[in-house]
């Protein structure tokens, strides 16, 4: 059955946050969206991130002073408007004189500073480490400096639901199989993965920010226009138990000149990252390799006293990074700058190349000025003085003294979860209910039915993987069986 949509001004293809950002910036600014997701939101490379909201401080090597200036800005807006997915974390960065000298060092962290005004971040600079730190004794000489940590996943639902608030229309398991331009206006067929239907939407432009799809999405809706080249750089990164008690993060380098992040994750645990390798395989189907297990571990076991074995990894994920092609052969220094591509031939086209999650905001707005030759009457910028959906409190520890207030015989562990994953939101969710018993079934980790059904509900979850590894990563403390019941939940929730 094919059913025919009224026209929309902009289709987006892609719920990763790239997608989401353009999506939420143009719904904003007065324009008709409606943006399409295959899977579920932020379910590739954006929820395969090492989950930091930085400047980039490597890619000062690589001369990329724009990139570096730009990230560092939007690191303080989003700072600001999204408090409770994102935080200020230090970093650690011990030094290894055969690797980058102390002078070279010194310089980059100078830059780092200096190249964007801070205003919630301390300055870096030089510390000594001792026998109370988690590192090898050999080590004694570093650095630190300051960047942000971030749930990757939950950012982009959270744009998602601004994006909806603004009146987009947001269709998550609804796959782009068709789109041709027709008298200046683009057919896009779209098959929902659910019923197995396929509808006919409408727009006057379209965006394809299909992250690693990208080039082969193009070549199915415009083959006859001309494409630039994408380097597939996949990255991978390894949990294990916690390697130390501390909140800093530590920069790992390397000898082949790559930067390895060891990062307190989920209270209990470490996350380790990345690895990068170019990528030809299926998209659907990226995984970690034996020899990135190898590395990250060995990478690991030089700096810290605690040493990891594969058997202690708890979970893995890979991700892809969709860049422009250039003649590096070092992948890791491939650049992660944005480039947006509109081509005005028979109906507008906007293709997202590259990227990072730091700069989506700016990638989005840069998408609207490509796009005010499509629109000339859209409404100017809005979305750096915004807060996100979930944002709107005072601060994290009066966001939290509420939720205790309210909800204290839910336990801390959970309010501090509640409070870190929804923001003010979790009010929200927990209208009404009193007691421990109101919240229904726990399914394991405090996970109960009243939040499952508010994240089927408000964040499109669908899914099992969707509600451990994107809305929570409560995944790392589910068995098998676990899984399983929740899943069935889900399916006899869908079926009622």
């Amino acid at each position: 059955m094919n059913q025919l949509s009224p026209i929309h001004d902009l289709v987006v293809i892609g719920g990763g946050i790239n997608g989401a950002g353009i999506a939420t910036d143009a719904a904003g600014r007065g324009l008709s969206v409606l943006m399409c997701e295959m899977n579920d939101l932020a379910s590739a490379t954006s929820s395969a991130s090492t989950k930091l909201i930085h400047g980039g401080l490597r890619y000062l090597e690589q001369y990329e002073f724009r990139l570096v200036r730009e990230a560092l800005g939007e690191r303080e807006v989003l700072l600001r408007n999204a408090p409770h997915l994102i935080t200020p974390m230090r970093f650690r960065l011990p030094h290894m004189q055969h690797l980058r000298p102390k002078w070279m060092i010194r310089a980059g962290l100078f830059l780092y500073d200096s190249l964007s005004r801070r205003v919630t971040l301390p300055a870096s600079g030089a510390i000594k480490f001792t026998e109370s730190d988690p590192l090898v004794p050999e080590l004694r000489d570093g650095f630190e400096y300051s960047d942000a940590w971030v749930d990757d996943a939950r950012l982009v639902v959270a744009l998602a639901q601004q994006a909806q608030l603004k009146g987009a229309d947001i269709r998550v398991r609804h796959e782009c199989v068709s789109a041709q331009p027709q008298n200046g206006i683009w057919r896009v067929d779209l098959l929902n993965k659910d019923t197995g239907a396929t509808e006919t939407v409408l727009a006057k432009a379209l965006v394809n920010a299909a992250g690693p799809w990208v080039q082969s999405l193009f070549s199915t809706i415009a083959p006859q226009r001309e494409a630039n080249e994408v380097r597939l750089v996949k990255g991978c990164h390894i949990v294990v138990p916690r390697i130390h008690s501390g909140e800093e993060s530590y920069m790992l380098q390397n000898e082949d000149g790559r930067i390895v992040f060891v990062i307190p994750y989920q209270q209990d645990y470490s996350l380790v990252g990345t690895t990068e390798e170019d990528y030809q395989g299926d998209l659907s189907a990226v995984a970690i390799a034996q020899w990135e297990r190898e590395y990250l571990v060995k990478i690991v076991n030089q700096y810290f006293h605690n040493k990891i074995s594969q058997d202690d990894i708890c979970h893995t994920f890979a991700g892809v990074r969709p860049l422009l092609a250039n003649e590096e052969n070092n992948a890791s220094k491939v650049s992660r700058d944005y480039t947006l591509k509109l081509s005005l031939e028979e109906a507008p086209l906007l293709t997202v190349y590259g990227g990072k999650i730091t700069t989506y905001r700016r990638l989005a707005e840069s998408a609207m000025t490509q796009l005010k030759k499509v629109f000339p009457d859209i409404g100017g910028q809005w979305t750096e003085t915004t807060t996100l959906p979930g944002a709107q409190f005072e601060s994290m520890e009066a966001l939290l003294r509420e939720l205790k207030e309210k909800f204290g015989w839910a336990g801390e562990q959970r309010c501090e979860r509640w409070a870190s994953a929804y923001g003010s939101a979790a009010v929200k969710m927990l209208e009404g209910v009193r007691s421990e018993s109101e919240l229904g079934e726990d399914f394991g980790s405090g996970l109960c039915a009243r939040e499952i059904d508010y994240l089927c509900a408000h964040e499109w979850a669908y899914n099992a993987d969707d509600i451990l590894w994107r809305r929570s990563k409560l995944g790392l403390k589910f068995s098998a069986l676990q899984v399983a019941k929740l899943e069935g939940y889900l399916v006899g929730r869908r079926s009622r």
